[in-house]
């Protein structure tokens, strides 16, 4: 016999991790060891049935033969069933969450030689375990189970806000909503109202709070006796968090014959699976709990106040990560000086100071509405705000970081007697509630290696040996012609997003011609294209890889739209000259600095954030197809437009900037659009921010969006049918923009576009032919293979899409798929020699006899070639042929 059991005092996660578990053991009965919780009762007294659940009366222990633990590994919770723990003939499996330190069964057990499974790892609930198993192995879920199982995994990560909760744990919840689990019962079931004894309780814990500042953490306790046990006094613990500010939450209650103790945290500064330990609890850093039998409740309070105050170390003070020296402005200064100091060094804003004393602060906002204004020679004076937030070096971390909640203050400058001895900014702080974020301006941070280990390793992983081994050869030739190389760009992005991309630039600071030749030479290049006048260099390593070499420079725009004049320059003003913060990131390949992030205007920060970001307010102005990459980035990588940027935008939308450019500049960024996985929503994003006009004059986008709702189904039913894809996506898609307007415009587009003759005769049927080919197709509910065959074997196959997504009538799309199944595996035997040897002279009548054979093919009146032949020959005598 099999049995999965849990925990005593079984909870959500519990009963969760047995029904994922009975979906891998399918032989097993649940069995609980003991009381379940008041939740997990109220839901088993509507579901139980639905489960394979045996009454733990009903079990003979000595027909087990393997005993499934989950959602704990400790043998003492386990009731009954922990003396087979010992016992050498039975199997133990176990999944669980709980700190592997907590382990009591695989030293033990293993060591007897004992039949064992161990699954410990560190994720917010136990189910997510199983559920990963679940998937991975394709076994199949219903939706009362995906609910359930769904339940535990809430539950155990406080609906995902616990700080125990992992990537893992939302991973498997998606899965599970994919599978149908249902919100609605899991809200019912987590959110119970409270009974009037636990409502007493809550009271009496409110009456009873006691808040600690012990080494600058708020520690908050409360305490009650109750004469008869209460269930739920986690849940009175998380209630009572939400009345008081706290960083950590301690509840000590006295019920029957014991003490229970329940602990949450939201600071990595308190440790309460630590601190609970020595109450002989156990559980996580943010939540655990303990039951001490034969205790006072008041000693056990000041034991747990003496235990915390050991525990709680003093928390970061901003002196600890504040930056010193402060770059600074004078009351004098310019304000296209102190512009021009926050592009060197990244900064959004500068402390003006006068002497020695802070006087006001100076944001990069206002410094580019004055420059706007045409108001860079006014001193920041004019401009600087003097109602300055400061902090002290001995303030907390934590304070400072509520500071800037509560006023949106990017940066803090830090005052000791009156004179600014540092500054702490956003990221900063971010930098200690994110230990693994990287250093944001390599010029201004002592990273101490851990940026270019950390994109080191990430870069290793996203690149093959070979590239890995090309960026050395860089490296060792850079550093022999004494010139500064790096990657940059889009490679540099997506390396850190974890997107792939195998696109190597490489930046130089040095003579191209030199370099290349050498490059070239160090890793066997089969040839290289020198482009002196350009600054630019393709070595090719062979017919379709090849890596591409720039020199670093910056470009001036003369004119809106136009193309850049470019100068040689620094890797700084290069990156500057890109379209946005999230690309103007680059690695350095010098050994020296070998695979160490350069970002000097808050790209990776931005990154993080998922915000698209220009580097200065004229880009759209100096260059408007970054409006058309904007949309692309923005949607490919789930991001939002900085608003400063979307105003930008939208300005130079509402200027029609778009039409100042050539179409081939628009076609270039229009085909990448559609060429791109989510080329609908980039499309949208177009009509929303009112390009879309621009891009598609004539077409209306409200007549065609239902069409481009469906296409992306559209082609994966064809697919799905054996459909063969003749063109490149951004086709399909291109016929679904056009198809709704005039055949005068539908070519006028094409033109516009510069299709080649080919496409534009494939657009030109399509939107002669479709009307036709729907009528055709709806308006006989009877038609044979072979007719529907004839009324689509000329309309362009690229417009198959096109044609499914008009297409509402079901039994006109049965027929249909029915149809295309029998083209693709239908072919005939019979050639044109066969038509030869009837004696028939060649010309056009061998097209119209092999037409009406595969018809009748199609129709399943010829098989063979002996029948095909047959029916051949009576086709050309009924056709009166000699």
């Amino acid at each position: 016999m099999e049995i999965i059991t849990a925990h005593t005092n079984t909870d959500f996660d519990g009963l969760a991790s047995m029904i994922a578990a009975q979906k891998l053991y399918p032989d097993a009965f649940i069995v609980f060891p003991g009381k379940v919780s008041r939740n997990v009762k109220e839901f088993l007294a509507l579901h139980k049935d639905e489960f394979n659940i045996k009454p733990i009366k009903f079990v003979d222990f000595d027909k087990i033969t393997k005993l499934i633990i989950v959602d704990t590994h400790n043998p003492k919770r386990v009731g009954a069933f922990a003396k087979l723990c010992d016992n050498p003939d039975v199997e133990i499996h176990i999944y669980d969450h709980h700190p592997a330190a907590e382990c009591y069964l695989s030293s033990a057990y293993l060591s007897k030689g004992k039949k064992f499974v161990h699954v410990v790892e560190p994720v917010g609930a136990a189910a997510t375990i199983l559920v990963e198993r679940i998937r991975e192995r394709g076994i199949s879920i219903n939706s009362l189970e995906a609910t359930a199982i769904a339940l535990g995994i809430y539950s155990d990560t406080g609906c995902m806000l616990f700080s125990s909760t992992t990537a893992r744990d939302v991973e498997a919840v998606k899965y599970l909503l994919d599978k149908g689990a249902n919100l609605g019962v899991l809200s019912d079931f987590l959110n119970r109202y409270l009974l009037p004894e636990q409502q007493e309780l809550l009271k009496k814990l409110l009456n009873s709070v006691e808040s600690h500042d012990i080494n600058g953490i708020k520690i908050v306790i409360a305490s009650a006796v109750l004469d008869e046990f209460i269930d739920g006094l986690a849940l009175m613990t998380h209630k009572l968090s939400e009345f008081e500010r706290n960083d950590a939450i301690f509840t000590v209650v006295f019920m029957e014959d014991r003490v229970h103790i329940v602990a949450r945290s939201s600071t990595p500064a308190v440790n309460c699976r630590d601190i609970l330990h020595h109450f002989g609890g156990g559980g996580h850093n943010a939540a655990a709990s303990a039951s001490i039998k034969g205790v006072e409740l008041n000693e056990t309070v000041k034991r747990l106040l003496n235990v915390i105050s050991t525990h709680v170390h003093a928390p970061l003070a901003v002196k600890d990560i504040m930056s010193f020296p402060v770059k600074t402005a004078f009351p004098e200064t310019t304000v296209e000086e102190a512009n021009k100091i926050m592009l060197r060094y990244g900064h959004t804003g500068l402390p003006v100071v006068k002497g020695l004393k802070l006087v006001g602060m100076i944001s990069k906002r206002d410094v580019e509405k004055a420059v706007h204004h045409n108001l860079g020679h006014a001193p920041v004076k004019a401009y600087m705000n003097v109602n300055v937030h400061t902090v002290t070096p001995d303030t907390p971390v934590s304070k400072a970081r509520d500071i800037m909640i509560a006023f949106d203050i990017g940066r803090l400058p830090v005052v000791k007697d009156d004179r600014i001895v540092g500054i702490v900014s956003r990221r900063d702080i971010l930098r200690c509630m994110h230990t693994d974020l990287e250093d944001r301006h390599f010029t201004l941070f002592n990273t101490k290696g851990k940026t270019e280990i950390c994109f080191k390793d990430k870069l290793i992983k996203a690149l093959p040996e070979e590239l890995i081994s090309i960026l050395h050869a860089a490296s060792r030739v850079a550093d022999k012609c004494g010139y500064k190389v790096y990657i940059c760009g889009g490679i540099v992005r997506d390396i850190i997003l974890g997107v792939k991309n195998l696109d190597i630039d490489l930046i130089l600071e040095g003579e191209i011609i030199e370099f290349a030749n050498a490059f070239a030479k160090e890793i066997n290049a089969k040839k290289v294209n020198i482009h002196e006048k350009f600054g630019t260099a393709e070595v090719v390593l062979s017919d379709d890889f090849w890596i591409d070499v720039a020199t670093a420079r910056v470009e001036f725009y003369e004119y809106p739209a136009a193309l850049p004049d470019v100068e040689k320059s620094s890797i700084k003003f290069d990156l500057y000259r890109r379209d946005f913060t999230i690309n103007a990131l680059a690695v350095s390949l010098n050994k020296g600095d070998m695979f160490k992030i350069i970002d000097y205007f808050g790209g990776f920060e931005d990154l993080e954030a998922g915000i698209i970001r220009v580097l200065h307010n004229l880009s759209f102005v100096e260059d408007p197809t970054r409006i058309l990459r904007a949309v692309r980035f923005e949607q490919r990588y789930d991001m939002q437009m900085e608003p400063q940027t979307l105003r930008f935008l939208k300005d130079a939308v509402s200027k029609k900037l778009l039409l100042k450019l050539s179409d081939d500049r628009i076609w270039h960024e229009l085909k990448i659009i559609l060429n791109e996985p989510k080329a609908l929503n980039m499309l949208q994003r177009l009509f929303e921010l009112g390009a879309w006009d621009q891009v598609f004059p004539n077409v209306s986008y409200e007549a065609i969006k239902k069409v481009l709702d469906k296409i992306n189904e559209c082609i994966e039913l064809l697919n799905e049918w054996g459909w063969q894809q003749q063109e490149e996506k951004w086709f399909l898609y291109f016929m679904a923009v056009v198809h709704h307007i005039s055949l005068e415009h539908a070519k006028a587009a094409c033109h516009k576009y510069s299709l080649s003759a080919k496409q534009i005769k494939k657009v030109e049927k399509t939107i002669e032919n479709l009307n036709e080919v729907l009528r055709k197709l709806t308006t006989n509910s009877e038609l044979k293979i072979s007719e529907i065959y004839e009324c689509i074997k000329d309309f362009p196959k690229e417009a198959y899409p096109l044609l499914l997504a008009k297409l509402d009538d079901r039994k006109a799309l049965e027929m249909l798929k029915l149809t295309i199944n029998k083209m693709n595996s239908c072919a005939l035997y019979m050639s044109g020699d066969d038509i030869e040897d009837m004696g028939v002279r060649p010309g056009p009548i061998y097209k119209e006899v092999l037409n009406a054979v595969y018809k009748a093919k199609l129709d399943g009146k010829v098989n063979s070639k002996e029948e095909e032949l047959d029916f051949a020959e009576k086709y050309i005598k009924k056709i009166g042929f000699n």
